[in-house]
């Protein structure tokens, strides 16, 4: 088994490209480099060009330039089934006329385990999924969080240098595929896997990943901690894809070291932290979270602060999201917890609200 030194990355993607057609780039100039242990997601819109670096890490799909290393292994020209990588479909390509335990034989005995190795793992595995009991049953007898814990352990059992999954809980029920988003997550500590995880579902990336790349138009706009995209994204493309964000076009009036001053609306300001370049005279896109909004009484100490108009509530169980009216933008939102709500308020009224300099960021106006 290849593997690199602790400082050295498990997975490398050097300059890699993709074109299907010779024209247009599917993946441009890809560098990213995965860490042994790591639990990496590649997330991102459909066409954005995760899938095509997951399957081009696989073996399903050749780079059109650019290399790919698994340790000190170049896997341009190596075949799938000599890359010692795991996969999980979303569709879990299980074997339907075998049993649970032949469907986690297979990927020993092609690789020709000698039998009493072979059954030694497939019994661990099998332990460690929490499925003994339906060892004999077939895919068919199983539900669908069952049938992707065997389509897991069927990844897991050869004890790969790494473990690629492609949207494998995109089949499952919100409380299934919950639950299935943790225990893949223990399965990633408890047991030293490099996981590669490809989802367009934003809240499942924050949930499960060491660190996230949102890919746009076959471009990593940001790699980072799930914390640092949401907190501090890159651009306003990010802001957008992660979580939810209310947005306002602005002008920078003024710019110095990690501030700026932007005005918005009909003579409206504020003032924001900044990850861009930017100068005086530049259009910008103001990002703010709903739930960093301070309201009425709340917001009487802070720096930024507005009236505006309550549009609607839109009740979440534990919080509510108020949907108001600033700048032109009828669609502002701010997030509030039940207990924290006026009982009076109602809508068409107008209501104070305000932020902190550094929980509003001037982005790229794109």
């Amino acid at each position: 088994m290849l593997e690199g030194t602790a400082n050295e990355p498990l997975v490398r993607f050097t300059g890699v490209q993709k074109t299907y057609d010779g024209e247009s780039l599917v993946v441009k100039d890809l560098n990213l480099n995965i860490q042994k242990g790591e639990f990496v997601t590649l997330l991102g819109p459909s066409g954005s060009g995760k899938t095509t670096c997951l399957m081009m890490l696989a073996g399903f799909e050749t780079p059109t330039s650019g290399d790919i290393f698994l340790g000190e292994q170049r896997l341009n020209t190596q075949p799938p089934h000599k890359r010692n990588i795991g996969m999980v479909f979303q569709n879990y390509a299980l074997f339907p006329h075998m049993t649970v335990e032949e469907n986690l034989y297979y990927p020993l005995k092609t690789r020709k385990m000698p039998k009493a190795e072979a059954k030694a793992k497939v019994d661990k595995i099998l332990q460690t999924i929490q499925l003994e009991s339906f060892a004999k049953r077939r895919p068919a007898q199983l539900s669908g969080g069952q049938q992707q814990r065997v389509a897991l352990a069927r990844a897991l059992v050869f004890e790969p240098q790494l473990v690629l999954m492609d949207e494998p809980l995109g089949a499952l029920d919100k409380q299934l595929r919950e639950q299935m988003q943790l225990e893949i997550k223990h399965l990633h500590e408890n047991l030293g896997l490099t996981v590669v995880f490809v989802t367009h579902d934003q809240s499942e990336a924050l949930t499960m990943s060491d660190r996230v790349a949102v890919f746009n138009d076959g471009v990593i706009q940001q790699i980072d901690t799930p914390q640092a995209l949401y907190e501090y994204p890159a651009n306003s493309f990010v802001a957008q894809f992660i979580g939810e964000n209310n947005t306002l076009m602005g002008k920078v009036q003024s710019a110095e070291g990690d501030f700026c001053q932007v005005s918005f609306g009909d003579g409206l300001g504020t003032r924001a932290s900044k990850s861009q370049v930017l100068a005086a005279g530049d259009t910008t896109r103001l990002s703010i979270r709903p739930e960093r909004i301070h309201l009425n009484s709340g917001s009487v100490e802070l720096p930024n602060r507005y009236k505006v108009k309550l549009h609607e509530f839109i009740y979440l169980g534990d919080h509510l999201r108020l949907r108001c009216g600033l700048a032109g933008n009828d669609n502002f939102y701010v997030k509030v917890p039940v207990s924290e709500l006026c009982p009076s308020l109602s809508i068409g009224d107008f209501i104070d609200i305000g932020w902190r300099d550094e929980d509003v960021r001037a982005l790229d106006a794109s």
